[in-house]
């Protein structure tokens, strides 16, 4: 018989009083934030129908073995899979919304603690499947895949190299004989590495290889390639393939290696919807070679998403617990406040929920914006892939970048009680950190970002048209001044975006420069690297300002309250003078502020952070994380911090047995061998 729980059934009266004295209607927050009334019933519903038979905590996840955690994964994976299915057929009958839409949905996330072994299937394989081969080619083995008949992979990254496409070594050589390609790994530095569920959950994969016909380079395609058998799931001949071992999270998505020898497939098993290989050997390349990479900007755009989403959590859990912690009296004689009276408290905390806020809106409209780039596509047009590339690129290394320095921040926040797993904080930092290397280093996707903004200056000095993210360049190219400093919301967006013009311009100058003086294309680009990175930087975060800004006053144009605007003006209020006093450095540089108007700066810093202390717990609410997702004993709804610790603590393997087996087996006989 299990101990009864420490658990009250009651709210903290802390919390509760926070909920209180909210300014605004908190399931109006969370109806705009969630896209409407009914997506958000939807979304509660799918939530405790997912979570309902779900009863161990996810954080006894972390005491298991490495190959149980797997074991796990699997399991929870498949058992949310036939949940989505059943339910599928219940709601909408054939159609997709539901499932596999949402199988890699962060509203699954607590369903599934140690990771998703298939998520690479459906946020990679199969959108890879659809948009690079053919229809005959997804109706072959496309729709196998989408069915979950097959399970597979992306195999892209390998040992020796990630971010640099073109110096993969994995080799596909075509033989007209056959009307094959032959797949080898010549050098252990090609072995594939690291693509999740490479390892043993996957029988198929494509395979990302240079292709070479008549022993002459291509350039970089695509192939399907089985590597395990269906029924016995032991590897095919020539396949080498296994786990790269235990990483610092993600325990249980099985990150894999592969690697081939003379692995024979059809010709037909090369993606073919953009370029082809024929029957005599005739190589037909591309219309746009950034179409090859096109699946890539979709992760990157889903990648931004999440880390926002992680943020927002972190920020969740280390708020809830400031308004139940009590400590430090600020003045002497008084009780110990909640600690998020703390004026310090706050800016560890408040930041970050606006910050959480401005990139899950700004990877909202980069997802739309990526929809119409696909419509586009199909219609044979083009001309928007480089934008929406380096939009991909900037805002996965800012939201990355951000989210990790960010769940650290509010890790830190919580005090020694933020290191414990069970806190779940961790486990975001974890998570968020791998983001920053994963799908494109980021040191790289900024040095891209920045060769896009130098194709772009030399556009704008030439009088071409520009894309509409960047058309703020103009105004520097024919005038190189910006309208005074008045601090107003709109004010500040367009000094953001005149600091970045700006940088962009130094950065051409270096660049040019440097080919004056004789250095190559690449050699230049590579000395000027500092300032190509400083310019894509200061590019997305006015980009970002700049959508925070257009959906806040896009918002008080619609039928919400006055209170929901204020609130979202609060958030936007303290994320601009955040971000202008964090950017201070470079707007000096280029634009004089007096020291009054510097002052002021930090006076509204100030009470941006008091506008918002009434309603950051409410704000929290809004984002209505369920307390699976968030899975911490610091942040649940409730507030009951110290008796879920507690509790937590109970269910420690080693406290089920009063005495371990080490005092007899070690302790006590070194003890006794003392005396």
């Amino acid at each position: 018989m299990s101990e009864k729980s420490l658990i009250p059934s009651t709210v903290n009266p802390d919390l509760q009083k926070e909920r209180n004295s909210a300014s605004f209607n908190v399931e109006e927050f969370a109806t705009w934030w969630h896209g409407g009334a009914e997506k958000l019933k939807f979304k509660r519903e799918l939530e405790n129908y997912m979570f309902k038979d779900m009863e161990e905590d996810n954080h006894l996840t972390q005491y298991k073995s490495h190959a149980d955690i797997y074991e796990q994964a699997v399991k929870q994976a498949i058992d949310a899979a036939k949940k989505l299915r059943k339910l599928q057929e219940e709601r909408n009958p054939g159609g997709i919304d539901i499932w596999p839409e949402l199988y890699n949905s962060s509203l699954l996330w607590g369903a599934m603690p140690a990771g998703n072994p298939f998520g690479v299937q459906f946020v990679m394989l199969v959108t890879a499947l659809k948009a690079q081969g053919t229809d005959e080619q997804y109706a072959d083995f496309g729709k196998r895949a989408a069915n979950f008949e097959i399970c597979g992979t992306y195999a892209q990254t390998e040992l020796g190299h990630g971010t640099f496409l073109r110096g993969l070594e994995t080799r596909a050589d075509y033989d007209r004989k056959t009307d094959e390609f032959i797949l080898n790994s010549p050098t252990l530095s090609s072995y594939k590495w690291w693509p999740g569920g490479l390892g043993h959950s996957s029988n198929y994969c494509i395979v990302v290889a240079q292709l070479f016909i008549d022993n002459e380079a291509k350039g970089v395609e695509m192939f399907f390639v089985q590597v395990r058998d269906e029924e016995t799931h032991m590897p095919l001949p020539g396949i080498d393939i296994g786990e790269i071992g235990k990483k610092v999270g993600f325990f249980g998505v099985n990150n894999g290696y592969l690697g081939l020898k003379n692995v024979r497939i059809p010709r037909t098993k090369m993606l073919m919807r953009n370029a082809k290989v024929f029957s005599d050997g005739t190589f037909v390349k591309s219309p746009a070679s950034v179409l090859t990479y096109f699946t890539m900007v979709s992760v990157r755009c889903i990648i931004a998403r999440d880390d926002a989403i992680m943020l927002t959590m972190a920020a969740t859990i280390a708020t809830r617990y400031s308004a139940v912690r009590r400590q430090s009296p600020i003045n002497p004689n008084d009780p110990e406040p909640q600690i998020i009276d703390h004026v310090t408290q706050q800016l560890k905390l408040f930041p970050e929920i606006a910050t959480g806020v401005a990139y899950r809106l700004a990877s909202d409209y980069l997802m739309s914006l990526f929809d119409i780039t696909s419509n586009e596509i199909e219609r044979g047009e083009y001309g928007r892939l480089p934008e929406m590339h380096a939009l991909s690129c900037i805002l996965k290394v800012l939201c990355s970048y951000d989210a990790t320095e960010g769940v650290e921040r509010l890790r830190l926040a919580c005090g020694g009680h933020g290191y414990l797993t069970s806190a779940h904080l961790a486990t975001l930092y974890v998570y968020a950190t791998a983001s920053i290397t994963y799908e494109g280093e980021n040191t790289v996707l900024l040095l891209q970002v920045g060769r896009f903004l130098m194709k772009t200056w030399r556009n704008a000095i030439s009088g071409k048209p520009l894309s509409p993210t960047t058309s703020y360049l103009v105004d520097i190219v024919k005038n190189n001044s910006v309208e005074k400093w008045s601090g107003t919301w709109e004010n500040m967006v367009k000094h953001l975006e005149f600091v970045a013009a700006n940088k962009t311009r130094t950065a051409f100058e270096s660049l040019t420069q440097r080919l004056k003086a004789g250095q190559s294309e690449a050699e230049a680009a590579n000395n000027t690297g500092i300032e190509l990175i400083q310019a894509a930087e200061s590019h997305g975060r006015a980009f970002v300002c700049a959508t925070f800004l257009a959906q806040v006053r896009q918002l008080q144009q619609k039928q919400s309250s006055p209170a929901l605007q204020k609130v979202m003006g609060n958030l936007l209020e303290l994320y601009l003078v955040n971000t202008v006093l964090k950017q201070m450095t470079n707007i000096l540089r280029f634009v004089r502020l007096s020291e009054t108007e510097l002052r002021t700066l930090q006076t509204r810093l100030e009470k941006a952070l008091i506008d918002l202390r009434p309603d950051a717990v409410a704000i929290c609410d809004g984002f209505d994380y369920h307390d699976r997702t968030l899975s911490s004993t610091l942040g649940s709804y409730d507030g009951n911090v110290y008796e879920r610790l507690f509790e937590a603590a109970k269910k420690s393997p080693l406290n089920q047995q009063p005495v371990p087996k080490a005092f007899h087996e070690h302790l006590k006989p070194f003890m006794k061998s003392n005396l």
